[in-house]
C-alpha cells in the first residue's frame, strides 16, 4: 500500500505525484500490491503522528476499507511516528517509512557477501534506535538472523532490562558487521593500488535506478548482467574490460542505482563500494532521456556525487533510451545541460561508438606522449602499450620497432630508457 503525506515543497523537489509514483514503483519491486494513496501538506510533521489526527482517522478508515496490511510513508518517520501509527491502526497493519522499503529492496537483491554486509549492517543501523519491549517483528523482516533460533529477540520477557540486552546483542552485531566491511574495504584498496600500477583507466557506470547502467554494460561487454525494469534490479557491482576504439584496455563498474532521498544508512553502509566510484578516473553518468523527472533525476545523482566525494571527476553524461523519443529536441534540449552529452540507446545499440570515442578522448588527457624504440622480440611491451595506451604509429628500423604512442605516466618511465 502507497501513502504519502508531504510538507510544503522547496523549490526543485519532486512534484507529489511524481514522487508517489516512484514510491509505488518502489513498492511493487518488494512485492507489495499498491491499493491506494493519501495526502497532506502540512507546514511541519505532527509531533505524535507526523500527519494531523484528522487524516489518522482517515488512514484508519481507508485501511480498513481496503485490508490493507502495509502503510508506506514517503518520508523517514521518527520511532514515535511510527510507534503511534502503528498504535492507531491497530495490529496486523505494518507501517513503513521510504528509508525501510528501499532496505527491504536491497536486501532481496543482495547476491554476494559483500552485498548482503552492507545491507545487513543499514538495516541494523536503521532499526537500532526503533527498539521496543516488543519487537519480534525484527527477526522477519531480517530473516530470522536477528531473533536467532527461537524466532525474535524480545520474546523472553518483557521489560527495560531485556531492552537493554536486545540493544547490546544489535550494537555487538553492528560492530562486527563494521569490522567486517573494513576488510572488504583494504582489499578493495590494495586492489585499487594494483590497477594502478597496471596502468588500467577505470570509468564508474553511475545513474538513476533504473536509468539502464546494466543494460550498456551489458552491450560495452556482454556482460550478462541481470537487466529488470525494476527499480535496483541489480545491486552488487559487476566490473568488465572494455576495449575503446584505439585498442586500449579500460574497465567499466555498473554501481548500485541512486534515488532521490536516498537513505544516509545506505550512503554509510556501502562505503566500501561507494569508494570505488570516488576512486574511479571517469563517471559515466546514464540518465533516462525519457522519464518526466529526467532533470530532478540528474539532480539527485549529482548531489548523491558530492555525498560520496566524487564531485568533480571527469564525467560523460549518457542520455539513454532516445530511442523512446517522439521529438528528440528534448533530448538535445536535456544534453545541453550535462557535462558532455551523447545520446544513445543502450538496448539498439545506438550512439555506443560515439560514446566509447567520447570516454576515450577525456581519458587520453592524462596519457603523456612516447616516441620509443622497442626491440623487435618485445612484443609484450607492445603489446602493453596497445592495452594501456593509444599507438598513434609504428615503423620498423634497423635497431627494431619504433613507436609513437600515448601512455599513462607510469608506462612512459618504465619505457623511457628506450626513447630515441
Amino acid at each position: 500500500m502507497d501513502w504519502k503525506t508531504p510538507g510544503d515543497s522547496p523549490d526543485g523537489a519532486w512534484p507529489v505525484e511524481a514522487s508517489l509514483e516512484e514510491l509505488a514503483q518502489l513498492a511493487r519491486t518488494a512485492g507489495l500490491e499498491v491499493v491506494g494513496q493519501v495526502t497532506q501538506r502540512l507546514e511541519r510533521p505532527n509531533p505524535t503522528t507526523f500527519i494531523g489526527p484528522g487524516k489518522v482517522e482517515e488512514l484508519v478508515e481507508r485501511v480498513a476499507e481496503t485490508a490493507a496490511n502495509v502503510v508506506i510513508f514517503d518520508d523517514e518517520l521518527s520511532p514515535r511516528h511510527q510507534r503511534e501509527l502503528e498504535k492507531a491502526l491497530g495490529d496486523g497493519v505494518k507501517v513503513l517509512d521510504r528509508t525501510a522499503l528501499i532496505l527491504d529492496i536491497f536486501a532481496q537483491h543482495a547476491q554476494t557477501r559483500e552485498g548482503a554486509l552492507q545491507v545487513e549492517l543499514a538495516q541494523y543501523e536503521y532499526r537500532l534506535p526503533r527498539l521496543t519491549r516488543a519487537w519480534t517483528h525484527l527477526a522477519r523482516q531480517v530473516g530470522g538472523r536477528a531473533g536467532g533460533a527461537t524466532g525474535g529477540v524480545g520474546v523472553r520477557g518483557p521489560g527495560e532490562t531485556q531492552l537493554e540486552t536486545d540493544r547490546r546483542v544489535i550494537r555487538r552485531r553492528i560492530a562486527h558487521l563494521k569490522a567486517e566491511l573494513e576488510e572488504v574495504r583494504a582489499h578493495r584498496s590494495r586492489y585499487r593500488a594494483r590497477r594502478r600500477r597496471e596502468g588500467i583507466p577505470v570509468v564508474s557506470i553511475v545513474g538513476y535506478t533504473n536509468a539502464g547502467k546494466s543494460t550498456l554494460l551489458n552491450a560495452l561487454s556482454d556482460a550478462g548482467v541481470l537487466v529488470e525494469d525494476k527499480l535496483f534490479a541489480t545491486l552488487d557491482p559487476t566490473t568488465r574490460r572494455v576495449r575503446l576504439p584505439s585498442g586500449r584496455t579500460v574497465l567499466f563498474t555498473d554501481t548500485v542505482g541512486f534515488i532521490q532521498k536516498l537513505p544516509t544508512h545506505l550512503v554509510a553502509a556501502f562505503r566500501a563500494t561507494l569508494e570505488e566510484v570516488a576512486e574511479s578516473d571517469l563517471l559515466l553518468h546514464v540518465l533516462d532521456a525519457t522519464h518526466p523527472q529526467a532533470r530532478r533525476q540528474a539532480e539527485a545523482v549529482l548531489e548523491t556525487l558530492e555525498a560520496i566525494g566524487a564531485a568533480g571527476k571527469p564525467m560523460v553524461t549518457a542520455l539513454n533510451k532516445v530511442d523512446r523519443l517522439t521529438d528528440p529536441e528534448e533530448a538535445l534540449a536535456l544534453a545541453s545541460e550535462l557535462p558532455n552529452p551523447v545520446l544513445i540507446s543502450a538496448l539498439r545499440g545506438d550512439g555506443l561508438p560515439d560514446l566509447l570515442e567520447k570516454v576515450e578522448s577525456i581519458l587520453k588527457k592524462d596519457l603523456v606522449p612516447v616516441d620509443v624504440v622497442l626491440p623487435f622480440d618485445r612484443g609484450d611491451l607492445l603489446q602493453l602499450i596497445r592495452e594501456q595506451g593509444v599507438v598513434e604509429s609504428q615503423n620498423p628500423t634497423a635497431r627494431g620497432l619504433r613507436v609513437v604512442a600515448m601512455v599513462p605516466p607510469r608506462l612512459a618511465g618504465l619505457l623511457g630508457a628506450g626513447e630515441s
